[in-house]
């Protein structure tokens, strides 16, 4: 019969029951649940990409709200071409891994690393900048929560991990009821302020605050950073290319049904809210003041008023800014799992969690986001410098990955236009990264071009360390038969208890030299332990004809315990050249860690301490013997006497 599974109370109440590996099929997704699990990044955006641009545009006043409509056209024409590039991507590496399966493979390991790298940076800011953004619509509708700002982000981020953790069926499942309601909210908003423009009604229903007084000429530099800003609208696309193995059969159609609902939806946004902006003359406001309201909450007012449906909406804006880290989630684990695959990162990144999910690369995910939120103090306007630069570079490499790609499958048809169609991808991408990153370099982007390099290295790094292991473990002949050497088994032993029974009984087993050490520290009664020794070891040995072990007391004046064993089993060790020392470690275990807590951990340190002394001839075993509960039956021993609890 299975083992009766252990610690299901409050792990199941939080993460659900465990899932079989049977049924990992349950765990994939569809399109309208697609759309909830990764396009929430993308969709978001549409709430804080017009903002960062018109943030950029503030000391133009008026002139800067006409300029956002052609820089979103800008955007919006790039996005299509990315978009374009990415459907193609989807077919031609349907296993996932995105940018960095197409880098890697096509333009070697390194471009693969830098667009892994990257797009783990872009994962993790794409959670931040979500949280800290969702935050910000909420103190826009409710100001008296500001000073809780930073603490309403941890615990935005403490639910989207929980839920995470809780598997892919569940986590879409839950975002596809928030994500719907937001599209057809800012829909409606959308649908009413065009319908009002075009019968000529323009006049806000709540007036929007007053743009900034102009501070600066128009230039080209002010606009290209504008543009910069505004390309945080562009992240997200990548999500789907990472993670096709999470959607059902046909994956390759429904990815890209996904793919095309999210693009066409995330672009009638864009340039809704660019044109509305500039028939309302909704701008940005100062994210430091203390009447502050972010472009959405002020264009909503502006075209239906600050009543319920304000509510409403705002309301759909928070969660779906709140859980479009979601995307991150999705993508980042998957990630992880493919550099972990091929020894770039620990292989517990490739294992799944009870609930099937990558465990690891999710709380990682959000250990790194917590220290990011904590660092900015849940700021967006803080983060958005770092923010797209890691996108961009991984849309750049994956794209020049795609034409060495496609001219190395020649024989597939239309290859000609799809190889031009990546082209131009990779090359308007790259002016893209380099206008991000020249106009957002003294405003903090540098910081990516730090944290990358530094991200290549930990991957180089540990795939170093693996090759190492790999090559010094590897065995390439047979099973060497040599003949037995001697074995000596010895059993610490602290006072006569069920413990030490237990673990003499094995040694017992293993050897016929069977040597009993006691570490004189001062805390026991030596010639008590002789006289226990006398009768309840040696005397039972004695009648049954097998020759009973010594009790050798070993003094330790420093009332230390592992160095006076060390010493002795050094000198053992001289005493019987080439043969083996096994120590057999008597364990007292509780299978509560509450209660375990009051037994130490000596014999925990004493088993590092052993393992770590380099002595190859040294073996430890450890005997375990278990504590009885009341929430448990009395377990059998190792070696089928009762376990009751005793002295020990």
């Amino acid at each position: 019969m299975p083992r009766r599974r252990q610690g299901h109370g409050l792990m199941d109440l939080l993460l659900g029951r465990p899932l079989t590996n049977a049924q990992a099929r349950q765990e994939k997704t569809g399109v309208l649940t697609g759309v909830a699990l990764l396009g929430l990044d993308a969709l978001s955006s549409a709430a804080y990409g017009p903002e960062a641009a018109l943030t950029v545009l503030r000391p133009l006043g008026a002139s800067g709200v006409w300029l956002l409509l052609p820089i979103t056209a800008t955007i919006v024409g790039l996005l299509m071409i990315v978009a374009g590039s990415y459907a193609q991507t989807l077919a031609a590496y349907p296993s996932g891994g995105g940018a960095y399966s197409v880098a890697k493979q096509n333009l070697g390991r390194g471009a693969g690393l830098l667009a892994a790298t990257a797009l783990m940076l872009d994962y993790l800011l794409n959670v931040a900048v979500g949280i800290s953004a969702g935050t910000g619509a909420l103190v826009s509708a409710l100001p008296a929560l500001r000073p809780y700002t930073l603490p309403i982000t941890l615990g935005l981020l403490t639910l989207l991990t929980l839920v995470n953790l809780r598997g892919v069926s569940e986590a879409g499942a839950a975002f596809v009821v928030p994500t719907w309601f937001f599209i057809t909210s800012l829909g409606l908003v959308l649908a009413v302020g065009v319908y009002k423009l075009a019968t000529g009604e323009t006049t806000p229903v709540q007036p929007p605050p007053p743009l900034a007084v102009p501070t600066a000429p128009l230039g080209a530099w002010l606009v290209i950073r504008a543009f910069a800003s505004g390309c945080t609208a562009m992240t997200g696309v990548e999500a789907i290319s990472n993670a096709v193995p999470l959607f059902r059969d046909p994956t390759i159609r429904r990815a890209r049904a996904t793919l095309g609902i999210i693009v066409g939806t995330l672009v009638t946004m864009l340039l809704g809210i660019a044109l509305l902006c500039r028939a309302y003359g909704v701008g940005a406001t100062d994210p430091d003041g203390a009447n502050y309201q972010t472009v959405l909450s002020q264009l909503i007012a502006a075209v239906m008023g600050r009543g319920a449906f304000y509510f409403v909406a705002m309301a759909a804006i928070l969660c779906v800014l709140a859980l479009s880290a979601n995307t991150s989630y999705a993508g980042f684990p998957l990630v992880c799992q493919v550099l972990a695959r091929e020894r770039y990162l620990p292989p517990g990144f490739a294992h799944r969690g009870r609930r099937l999910a990558l465990s690891r690369g999710i709380l990682t995910l959000s250990g790194l986001a917590a220290v990011l939120l904590i660092v900015c103090r849940g700021i967006t306007d803080r983060l958005i410098p770092l923010f797209a630069i890691g996108a961009l570079m991984a849309f750049t490499l994956s794209q020049a990955g795609m034409v060495v790609h496609w001219g190395r499958h020649r024989e597939q048809e239309g290859w000609r236009w799809r190889r031009a169609l990546n082209g131009v991808g990779a090359v308007m991408t790259a002016l893209t990264l380099c206008i991000v990153a020249v106009s957002k370099f003294m405003h903090g982007g540098w910081a990516a071009f730090v944290l990358v390099p530094v991200g290549l290295m930990v991957l180089a790094r540990v795939h170093a360390a693996y090759t190492r292991t790999r090559q010094a473990t590897e065995l390439k002949r047979p099973l060497l038969l040599t003949p037995p050497s001697p074995m000596v088994a010895v059993v610490p032993v602290d006072r006569w208890s069920h413990a030490s029974e237990t673990a003499l009984r094995f040694a017992l087993t293993l050897s016929d030299d069977v040597r009993a050490v006691h570490i004189c520290s001062g805390d026991t009664d030596e010639a008590a332990l002789d006289s226990q020794w006398q009768h309840f070891v040696q005397q039972p040995l004695l009648e049954a004809g097998r020759t009973p072990p010594p009790l050798v007391h070993v003094g330790s004046p420093y009332r230390v315990l592992v160095w006076p064993l060390m010493d002795y089993l050094d000198a053992l060790l001289e005493e019987v050249p080439g043969g083996t020392v096994a120590i057999v470690l008597p364990e007292l275990l509780e299978r509560r860690w509450y209660r375990a807590m009051l037994y130490g951990r000596r014999s925990e340190l004493l088993r590092s301490a052993l393992l770590l002394s380099g002595e190859r001839r040294l073996v430890v075993v450890s005997v375990p013997w278990y504590l009885r509960t009341d929430a448990h039956p009395a377990p059998h021993s190792a070696w089928g006497a009762p376990a009751h609890p005793g002295n020990g």
